[in-house]
């Protein structure tokens, strides 16, 4: 991305299920073209505590491989079986630390690796839009995607995103993005990724607007019937 032209000026960013892999470019891409929009579909950003579709019986069948080779933070789940990246078993946390090898580096949860770099470059975003699916049966718990996380050691209790301690002590700028008027939580019904045509022009292409991006064309303008408005008001 660095050496891509048109990038040059920078970029929005806009993922799905690589929400988490969107971070990773903008938390640690040195030199890289600036990202000022990221909105986040889903993602899985604060963990999962259970295997993805594992209503799958083929994903279940692999679950259980993994688990017979060693468990989910095992060197063989970390190389080759990618949610294992982002899960985060709330009863077993000593594991996850010891032997997650993304997403503890991602939210800088590791004091003695702790890099403010990642706080600095995704603090410097104009704007973070989390969007929730309210019933959503491949993240549990659904609010991961709004940065809220079961308790410490328990799993009959969710934290919201303000009262865990990577927005308390601030460990990726979440809580500098809230201060500066930088982040949205939009709740949308129905499961993983159901999302309406009229919602994704009305309450998510405003945020992939120039209006703050030189050099950026609006995607918004290109959505047929819909004109970018960056100042419209969404349902929170």
């Amino acid at each position: 991305m660095v050496q891509r032209q048109h990038q040059r000026h920078g970029w929005h960013c806009r993922t799905c299920l690589g929400n988490v892999i969107g971070r990773g470019v903008i938390e640690w891409c040195d030199e890289g073209p600036q990202v000022f929009n990221m909105v986040s579909l889903g993602g899985p950003h604060a963990g999962i505590a259970s295997v993805p579709l594992c209503t799958v019986l083929s994903i279940c069948a692999l679950a259980d491989v993994i688990m017979e080779m060693g468990g989910i933070y095992s060197t063989f789940a970390q190389n080759h079986f990618a949610p294992s990246g982002y899960m985060k078993i709330p009863t077993d946390l000593t594991a996850y630390y010891e032997g997650c090898a993304f997403l503890p580096k991602l939210n800088n949860e590791i004091p003695t690796s702790r890099n403010s770099s990642f706080k600095e470059r995704f603090s410097k975003l104009n704007h973070l839009v989390l969007v929730k699916f309210e019933n959503d049966t491949v993240l549990v718990p659904p609010e991961t995607a709004w940065f809220g996380y079961f308790s410490p050691n328990a799993t009959n209790s969710v934290l919201s995103f303000e009262e865990t301690d990577l927005y308390k002590e601030d460990w990726i700028g979440l809580k500098v993005l809230k201060e500066k008027g930088g982040l949205t939580f939009l709740s949308f019904a129905g499961n993983h990724l159901t999302i309406t045509k009229e919602q994704l022009q009305y309450q998510i292409a405003p945020y992939l607007t120039a209006s703050s991006s030189p050099g950026i064309e609006p995607y918004s303008a290109k959505m047929r019937g819909f004109k970018g408005d960056s100042n419209l008001k969404l349902s929170r």
